[in-house]
């Protein structure tokens, strides 16, 4: 089904069959971002006969005209690089291919991640100067936020890609979050210059002379104290970090439960306090920032989680709009460049 040619507003594409509640909570994610900013229009792309019967299951309405039919899905345990080639009108194929043509201007998927970013690579294509995409996660920390890159995109790194990592989450930190000039450190062992693997020892001379605001080595701990804005790592190393950090803001749930189901004075303590440290570990629920930004690919691609609630497709789509209106493309493409020179 093609779209209406009048395009007036910023386009996002979402996967509706990506993820572990597909289509229902795309569904709703998408109403909801739509609800929340009247400048974007949000195109499903999926099984058209799911997803109208879930909308009728529902008692919800979608415009027929935004619901774009692919009637293959790419399983959570499929392996990406024979998934996207077996697998041509898949909704992950799809929704790149609709970046791809500039019929949509960014795309989000809660789906398979690796076929998530090999079809982006493949179809999309990376941006001059860009030898591997990253994808960065947001954590909190003791002065605000600090972005991790890389968290998954590959497992091993080179020293030029650590390099590209740091250039490209500078520009993302900059425009997404307003800082002017953010902190960038290289994930190591010790603060010394002469502690780390192979790697970090060839990265940090080449990162002291990019354009960017380096600091050096930082440490594990200096994650969550604000000592950077932007943490660079290989993507095992980043992945690890990441998957221990979600698991935090669970821990701390099922402790609560347990420490409440003693008894009632326990359980009055326990709701007195429920509140307040809902909101002080805010910061590491993913719901919040929705789903990670997979830069180096010439289009706006974010990848969320396969539990993705409504709420966090919602700030997926937002954080799309953003990342389309504020050029990111463009700019990383400039900086990457500049430092090739």
């Amino acid at each position: 089904m093609s779209l209406p040619d009048d395009k007036k507003k910023c386009r996002i594409a979402v996967d509706a069959m990506g993820g572990d509640f597909a289509p229902l909570n795309q569904i709703k994610g998408a109403i909801e971002a739509q609800a929340y900013s009247t400048d974007i229009e949000v195109i499903l792309i999926g099984n058209s006969d799911r997803i109208n019967a879930c909308l009728q299951e529902n008692n919800l309405a979608y415009p027929e005209s935004l619901i774009i039919h692919a009637d293959e899905v790419i399983g959570m345990d499929e392996h990406p690089a024979k998934a996207i080639r077996t697998k041509k009108n898949s909704s992950i194929v799809v929704g790149n291919k609709l970046v791809k043509d500039r019929t949509v201007d960014a795309f989000v998927s809660a789906g398979n991640t690796g076929a998530m970013m090999a079809s982006a690579t493949l179809d999309l294509g990376r941006i001059s100067g860009c030898g591997r995409p990253t994808i960065g996660s947001v954590m909190p920390s003791e002065k605000g936020i600090t972005t991790l890159f890389d968290v998954g995109a590959s497992v091993d790194s080179k020293a030029s890609h650590l390099v590209e990592y740091a250039i490209m989450g500078s520009i993302y930190v900059r425009e997404i979050y307003n800082i002017p000039e953010p902190k960038v450190g290289l994930l190591s062992v010790g603060e010394e210059d002469a502690k780390g693997n192979e790697v970090t020892l060839t990265a940090l001379p080449l990162l002291r002379k990019a354009n960017i605001n380096f600091v050096g080595n930082i440490e594990g701990r200096d994650i969550l104290n604000g000592v950077v804005n932007v943490v660079v790592c290989d993507g095992f190393t980043g992945n690890i970090i990441l998957k221990f950090g979600e698991s935090v803001l669970t821990l701390m749930k099922n402790l609560l439960r347990s420490y409440a189901d003693k008894g009632l004075l326990n359980k009055i303590k326990a709701l007195l306090i429920k509140n307040t440290l809902k909101e002080l570990l805010k910061g590491f629920d993913y719901q919040e920032h929705g789903g990670v930004p997979l830069l180096g690919v010439n289009g706006v691609c974010i990848v969320g989680h396969g539990k993705s609630t409504p709420k966090a497709m919602r700030n997926m789509i937002l954080r799309a709009q953003d990342m389309y209106n504020k050029n990111l493309v463009g700019k990383i493409e400039k900086s990457l460049k500049e430092y090739s020179l």
